[in-house]
């Protein structure tokens, strides 16, 4: 038994699935607990902090009175929309960087330097550009989310080993069969975990954009209620952010399970 004990704590060891879903139910519970305890006894103040119990009667409110629902609709759409236009173009754009010297001169300067401007310091261009509507916040996560995925993606096919394109050629391949039929494949598994990383900035970018010229979305809900000091509606705001987050990420998860089952 202690031996079993011990090799839970060895480097990258695989622990049974049921005490990995038990564990992660536990990081959720110590969270709730720790909020409760300071909550329930009044160690803080309601109005920064209101009780989880608050909470669902505040956000059972804004779904069935205030339209919360279609606000989230809203949200995931932008975010659908932009960083979807982002994957398309930085996935192939990124795999030809990682994969060919010229290109990566070329492009990885410029995409460095973009990479370090912040998002939010374009809002006031894009609204002066293309104005307030639907393709202005769509911008924002595009460009929040386009220029990291392109490096991301570059630096997971440039770690495709070596070996494999040498072996490749050795067998008359021309170039872009390997790129096709070898680079690719071995580099996509990882590329969807970068898509499943990035996907959390794209989400960051949304709610920026939605706290400037929104009249919808979960980001303008959010700044409405910080304006009337309902606290709870911001908390169940920002728990709703997170609840859409788990679920596209366990999605992306399955579906890199499903197609690469040879990675598990």
């Amino acid at each position: 038994m202690q031996k079993g004990r011990t090799r839970l704590f060895i480097p990258r060891e695989e622990i049974p699935r049921g005490l990995y879903l038990t564990l992660s139910i536990l990081g959720f519970l110590t969270i709730l607990g720790a909020w409760s305890a300071v909550t329930y006894t009044g160690v803080v103040d309601p109005l920064f902090l209101p009780t989880p119990t608050r909470i669902l009667v505040d956000g059972w409110r804004l779904v069935t009175q205030l339209g919360f629902g279609t606000d989230v609709l809203v949200t995931v759409a932008r975010v659908l929309a932009g960083f979807g236009l982002a994957a398309v173009i930085a996935i192939p754009l990124g795999i030809v960087m990682g994969t060919f010297r010229p290109v990566a001169a070329f492009v990885q300067p410029v995409m460095s330097f973009m990479r370090y401007l912040p998002a939010s310091a374009f809002i006031p261009l894009f609204i002066l550009w293309i104005g307030l509507e639907e393709p202005e916040k769509v911008a924002v996560i595009f460009v929040g989310s386009f220029f990291s995925l392109v490096l991301m993606v570059a630096v997971t096919a440039n770690a495709v080993p070596r070996e494999l394109l040498e072996v490749s050629y050795t067998l008359g391949v021309t170039p872009g069969t390997v790129v096709w039929r070898v680079l690719m494949p071995s580099a996509l598994p990882a590329i969807v975990d970068t898509l499943i990383v990035t996907l959390g900035w794209a989400w960051t970018y949304i709610i920026v954009a939605e706290l400037v010229g929104a009249d919808s979305g979960i980001g303008h809900r959010i700044l409405e209620s910080q304006r009337t000091l309902r606290t709870g509606y911001i908390i169940f705001g920002i728990v709703t952010i997170g609840l859409v987050g788990l679920v596209s990420d366990l999605f992306l998860t399955w579906l890199r399970r499903r197609l690469f089952p040879w990675t598990e």
